[in-house]
């Protein structure tokens, strides 16, 4: 099946998509910030650049989207045009995931991954409950939390 736009317009879609400071991730740090946590973002020096980096409690919250992290959920589907290059790209794209998981969990950091459907189309209540969930693991001592939708 071939692509619905010409390949100058699906370059300009593709490019709009950001991969750092996404609706999710900001909505998440509002909520830690209100709640007193103060984090920095996207630190070159961790394996992968976590999304947010809480230092004092040495722990990371990685927001996964969906799609580009192949998550065996409804928002992720393979397109129906060049399959095998997004399957390649996305099976990178987890094989990346985990390497950067385990290079951080082997330097002591503990670790937190949010994925996109634990918030989009669920309304407030959903990011509210996301960021108590957060919350909740940062003062306690699990080392390793997913919420997922």
């Amino acid at each position: 099946m071939p692509d619905i736009v010409d390949p100058a317009t699906r370059s300009r879609m593709m490019s709009g998509i950001r991969g750092r400071d996404t609706k999710i991730e900001i909505a998440i740090r509002k909520g830690l910030f209100a709640l007193g946590y103060r984090y920095r973002t996207d630190v070159r020096t961790l394996p992968g650049r976590p999304d947010i980096v809480l230092p004092r409690w040495k722990a990371v919250i990685l927001v996964h989207g969906c799609f580009w992290h192949a998550h065996d959920c409804g928002l992720c589907r393979i397109p129906a045009t060049r399959t095998d290059f997004w399957r390649q790209k996305l099976e990178g794209n987890t094989q990346r995931d985990a390497r950067n998981e385990k290079a951080l969990n082997d330097a002591g950091w503990r670790i937190a991954v949010v994925w996109e459907c634990a918030l989009r189309g669920r309304g407030p209540d959903a990011l509210s409950g996301v960021v108590w969930s957060l919350d909740a693991w940062i003062r306690g001592h699990e080392h390793m939390i997913e919420l997922r939708g």
